[in-house]
């Protein structure tokens, strides 16, 4: 057992607006990939308002989108990106974003309350 958890955080620039017949594909996904996620082991937490919507989340400017998820470990995240539907997901990306890195944290455990604010 270990005292650390991982944090995944996506920036991802659009490469149209999110309301647009470009996005409406990945739009209609993001309800079912989110459930998946919470319902995947080693799920810990992800980034989002009151209402469930990540995507209201806009810090960087109306064409980026932040997504931010915490995991029990690599491993579950792993089996969650690339094991599950989700993948599908990663095959796309490029059909609605544009390419940027992708950053990764390992944190001590609970620390991810201070992100959302608790």
């Amino acid at each position: 057992m270990t005292n650390f958890e991982l944090a995944q955080l996506n920036i991802a620039r659009m490469v149209a607006p999110l309301e647009s017949p470009e996005m409406s594909e990945f739009v209609d996904n993001l309800g079912p990939i989110n459930a998946l996620a919470e319902q995947s082991p080693g799920y810990v937490w992800r980034l989002q308002t009151e209402e469930g919507d990540a995507t209201a989340m806009r810090p960087f400017g109306d064409d980026w989108l932040v997504n931010m998820s915490v995991w029990a470990d690599v491993k579950s995240l792993k089996n969650f990106v690339y094991q599950s539907a989700h993948v599908e997901i990663i095959h796309r990306r490029r059909e609605w974003f544009v390419k940027i890195p992708e950053v990764f944290m390992v944190d001590p455990k609970g620390t991810y309350s201070n992100y959302r604010g608790s």
